[in-house]
């Protein structure tokens, strides 16, 4: 696995411009921007589900939130993804979420997150393996009564 290399949020802004602009209300909205993954590989495997319409849902564990000081996703934010490289590829905004622990998960959201075979037992297997290799490089232990943020969101742009 290689490293995904720095955010560019220059060329991120420049994509919000492009994607807000000839709409008022979206001048000043809020956006984020970040990357599906810890590699450079995996963000660009999962920015390719996206643009290619397989995924369309992702799922995040609340602790990682709280390690990263940041601010937990709301419905109808959007937020701008990049590729391994840091290069902004989408907009994309956020149009469902729930906590919940990680058996909560059901077979439409695993087919709605579009990766592995799309099965609830494919997702479990495949995220409890992030999960472990994630946090023990943040020094702490997963564990399936971690709680998971669980989004669907929808692709804004490129329409």
């Amino acid at each position: 696995m290689t490293a995904a290399a720095p955010l560019d949020h220059e060329a991120a802004a420049r994509l919000w411009e492009e994607y807000s602009r000839g709409t008022p209300h979206l001048a000043d909205a809020e956006y984020t921007v970040e990357r599906f993954g810890d590699s450079a590989e995996m963000a660009d495997e999962l920015l390719g589900l996206v643009l290619h319409g397989g995924k369309r849902a992702t799922a995040s564990l609340l602790a990682d939130f709280a390690h990263d000081k940041t601010p937990l996703p709301r419905i109808g934010v959007h937020w701008i993804v990049c590729d391994g490289s840091g290069t902004p590829r989408a907009v994309l905004r956020t149009t469902e979420l729930r906590i919940g622990p990680f058996h909560s998960v059901d077979d439409a959201f695993a087919w709605d997150e579009g990766e592995n075979d799309r099965t609830r037992d494919g997702w479990m297997r495949e995220h409890s393996r992030y999960w472990q290799r994630v946090r023990a490089a943040q020094g702490a232990t997963w564990s399936e009564s971690d709680e998971v943020l669980f989004e669907r969101f929808q692709v804004v742009h490129p329409r």
